[in-house]
């Protein structure tokens, strides 16, 4: 199908767009694509609210890339199967599916040929403010009431899954899940969480399901019965120093969540011989890290995105087999602008998830 046919062959669908950095979201229709013979129609129930959101939308990303308005976000998609192409084999009408971060790649690079399709040579295709390579101009996200997907980067949901606790899995899960199993975490490992917001309440229980012990650092003591609740033997005041040296060289692996301008090195200190450190928040400064930090004990200081489609799968049968969701707080579409609001604050436990009912 070339883009001039697909431009003719759509469907409005309900969303809610911002206009520009400076402006609210607000009601706003999104023209979908008519299934091709690989599509997946997926009426939309839940979509989670993930920071990211908040930046693009604010186009606080523009050094990476820089946001097309109207922008509908929205990458922690679960929803009902409406319709599916003459092609489609894994999925049929009204199997609850869902839709995370992507909704295509190259699929002939070596990562994507490994199943790491996230870290695609020629750049995946983000399920919004990304090049919309059917319909021309940039893709549209989950704040809407309908989404149409290629079948191979459609997800299933397990049965039993709550399907509004499933959604932010599609994000915060698989971007807790993938550097955890990457660096096999598992029992008898000493493993750290920095911070407790939608990453890190994930980090928590997913790595207590891995059977590691589980230790969160955080600068609010009021998060302690919070994080021991979620998973966390321990809690460890990161603002205490003394508590910090009391850990020195003894954890195997620690994951930072953290999006606030913070001291690595601080934590780097409380690594093993080869212990690793995995940053998935996003500073907004380069952070400042020593170099004998690393060199004295080869300890390593990495970096992870998200999943591929493979292990996103693997995390969601994971979660179903461990009865693992995310704490929610749901929310109508009309109450956008004040969860991004509470957001900055940080006031929400652990992520906002929209009801897509309300938009109907």
């Amino acid at each position: 199908m070339n883009k001039t046919e697909a431009k003719a062959e759509t469907f409005p669908s309900k969303g809610f767009a911002a206009r520009s950095a400076t402006s609210e979201l607000g009601p706003y229709t999104v023209q979908r694509r008519t299934p091709r013979a690989e599509d997946v129609q997926i009426e939309i129930l839940y979509c989670g609210v993930c920071h990211s959101d908040l930046h693009t939308v604010r186009n606080e990303w523009s050094a990476f890339v820089s946001t097309v308005y109207p922008c509908v976000p929205g990458h922690e998609i679960v929803g009902r199967v409406v319709k599916v192409g003459s092609a489609v084999k894994k999925f049929k009408e009204g199997d609850i599916a869902a839709v995370g971060c992507m909704v295509d790649s190259c699929r002939k690079c070596p990562s994507c040929l490994a199943g790491e399709e996230q870290y695609c040579d020629n750049f995946c295709t983000l399920t919004y403010n990304s090049e919309d390579k059917f319909l021309g101009g940039v893709t549209y996200g989950g704040y809407s009431d309908s989404v149409v997907v290629d079948e191979g980067f459609v997800l299933r949901v397990p049965n039993g899954l709550d399907p509004a606790g499933t959604a932010p899995l599609l994000c915060a899960g698989i971007t807790t899940y993938s550097p955890l199993r990457h660096w096999n975490v598992g029992k008898g490992q000493k493993v750290g969480i920095v911070g407790l917001g939608g990453l890190g309440h994930m980090g928590l229980k997913l790595a207590k399901a891995f059977g590691a012990r589980v230790a969160l650092f955080t600068t609010s003591p009021n998060k302690t019965a919070d994080a021991i609740r979620l998973g966390a033997d321990e809690v460890i005041l990161s603002t205490n120093n003394t508590a910090l040296q009391k850990h020195a060289g003894s954890f195997d692996f620690i994951l930072d969540t953290a999006s606030a301008d913070h001291d690595v090195n601080a934590y780097l200190q409380l690594l093993k011989v080869n212990g690793t450190m995995t940053l998935v928040g996003a500073p907004p400064k380069p952070l400042g890290v020593s170099s004998f930090g690393l060199i004295m004990k080869r300890r390593q200081l990495a970096g992870s995105a998200i999943g591929g489609i493979r292990e996103t799968q693997e995390m969601l049968d994971f979660c179903g087999e461990k009865g693992i969701t995310s704490d929610i707080e749901l929310i109508r579409i009309q109450q956008i602008n004040e969860a991004y609001e509470r957001l900055l604050k940080s006031d929400v436990k652990y992520r906002f998830v929209i009801d897509m009912a309300s938009l109907r």
